[in-house]
């Protein structure tokens, strides 16, 4: 099974507390396709919502492919997710629970065909941001002071 990530949103780990993750289809046109096997995805600020019983994508930038001319589509254009109807279902439960969002974490390629992975996360607050920063920290001192024991000259 080969797996081939074209992008990633790092700062959504560090914004949010990851609840559950999902993966879903992606639904797009031959130009974003390849424009995404080239890498030019960008899913800051992205997230996905439930409508009318679809999940749908939105705010993904998809880099227009350059011999594409007029067969280019809108780069963040609204994009239809792919799951089954009764994940989706559960998923519009969850997210109407208060501070409760779906945030792609990663945009992939899966036996040829894109696929998102989807995060049931809740925002963090500003302190438990600076707590898991000092968090790492002390970590990383930690490895290097364990590091610096062991140390054979």
């Amino acid at each position: 099974m080969a797996v081939k990530i074209v992008t990633e949103n790092r700062k959504a780990r560090h914004e949010y507390h990851i609840l559950e993750t999902f993966e879903a289809g992606l639904v797009l046109t031959g130009t974003e396709v390849k424009s995404l096997r080239a890498g030019k995805a960008n899913l800051q600020d992205s997230y996905a919502r439930v409508d009318n019983g679809e999940l749908m994508l939105y705010n993904m930038h998809i880099s227009p492919y350059e011999q594409g001319n007029r067969f280019n589509l809108e780069p963040k254009r609204i994009r239809k997710l792919l799951m089954h109807k009764q994940e989706i279902m559960r998923l519009l439960g969850k997210t109407r629970e208060k501070g409760l969002a779906l945030i792609p974490l990663k945009v992939y390629f899966k036996n040829g065909l894109a696929k998102v992975d989807l995060a049931l996360a809740k925002g963090k607050k500003l302190y438990d941001r600076r707590d898991d920063a000092a968090e790492r920290d002390a970590k990383r001192e930690i490895d290097r002071a364990v590091k610096e024991r062991f140390k054979t000259y």
